[in-house]
């Protein structure tokens, strides 16, 4: 069964608070996919968000306000990132009794602030881990990414490598018309050593959209379909001290499996510059490869849609003939312990 991304679209993503529900951050590209591919209803969707960023159980309900739940839809929903919802909407296609899917991620953590006015998402993320062993000692998200950057380091790379994924990070986000504009690095203090702010992805609010379809029908809705040609995702143990926090044994096992090689762009998910180092290490991306030419997650990082906007911005490259084949990587949870490995074609 061939399944092809048709459509992509993605907020103006935003670093602070403007005001807008997720509703209304959500409804204007759900229009812009249904306007690009002319379908009013899909054969199947699927969204990602996390009710913790809204404070509320089951916040994805209210978010079908955007989509149109009436009449009954077929729906379903992962408290994980949106490019998970894109996997299970993937399989859904595979069954062969539908023919189009929309998929849509959405996160504003910019509400999740501290008493003293910073950002409390660091801390809420850590409300994930293990309640017996791992969540006692305290690590926030970035403490966490520091013990894995520590380790990276350790392996015999420098500081200034870190720097230099954030320097073009930075700068390739601000050709970008979605993501924010950041200056380039500075002479920052550390944010929790060995990373320092830059190093970090900024706190954004942002949703993504994308829709899948079949075979004649992808052929219809698009000009030129980026078709799926691998996907595959794997976990790797919860407990910190369980692997090895330097090298990402699971997204090379996800790359193998999806088909990762002779691919031209790579869109990671590395909210933290050390990440991204890990990653092509373990895909075995070359120089010749472009890494995050959007930016990446460094430049935006709306939660929730960030690993489906690597899948967007790697299908955008094959809709516009710039590319024949592209990879997009996706992770959840401390440390990159879930990893996903899209592999897409023209």
């Amino acid at each position: 069964m061939d399944i092809a991304v048709v459509a992509f679209a993605q907020t103006e993503h935003m670093g602070e608070d403007s005001g807008r529900s997720e509703v209304e951050i959500l409804a204007p590209i759900i229009g812009e996919v249904k306007e690009r591919t002319g379908l009013k209803r899909f054969g199947f969707t699927c969204s990602g968000s996390l009710d913790y960023l809204a404070g509320a159980p089951f916040s994805f309900v209210s978010a079908l306000d955007a989509v149109g739940a009436w009449p009954p839809i077929s729906e379903s929903h992962v408290e994980m990132d949106a490019a998970w919802a894109l996997y299970e909407a993937y399989v859904r296609l595979l069954h062969g009794d539908i023919d189009t899917a929309l998929v849509y991620g959405f996160g504003k953590p910019s509400q999740v602030v501290r008493p003293d006015g910073e950002s409390g998402l660091p801390e809420l993320m850590s409300l994930q881990l293990d309640p017996y062993y791992l969540e006692p000692l305290g690590l926030d998200q970035v403490s966490m990414a520091a013990l894995q950057a520590r380790a990276y380091l350790e392996l015999g790379h420098k500081e200034d490598d870190l720097r230099a994924v954030a320097a073009r990070s930075r700068a390739d986000g601000r050709a970008n018309p979605y993501a924010l504009d950041l200056p380039d690095p500075g002479d920052d203090d550390y944010e929790i050593a060995p990373l320092r702010p830059y190093d970090c992805a900024p706190v954004t609010d942002g949703a993504a959209a994308i829709v899948l379809a079949t075979g004649d029908r992808a052929r219809e809705l698009c000009e030129r379909p980026a078709w799926i040609r691998g996907a595959d995702h794997r976990i790797e143990a919860h407990s910190l001290g369980a692997r090895d926090l330097g090298r990402s044994e699971s997204t090379t096992l996800a790359g193998q499996k999806a088909g990762a090689r002779d691919v031209e762009v790579a869109e990671l998910h590395a909210q933290f510059s050390h990440e991204e180092l890990i990653l092509r290490e373990a895909l075995g991306l070359g120089d010749d490869v472009r890494v995050n030419p959007s930016g990446g997650p460094l430049a935006a990082n709306p939660v929730m849609a960030t690993g489906l906007i690597r899948v967007g911005e790697a299908a955008g490259w094959i809709h516009r003939g710039e590319a024949r084949r592209t990879l997009a990587h996706a992770s959840y949870g401390p440390c990159l312990q879930s990893n996903l490995v899209c592999v897409l074609e023209a």
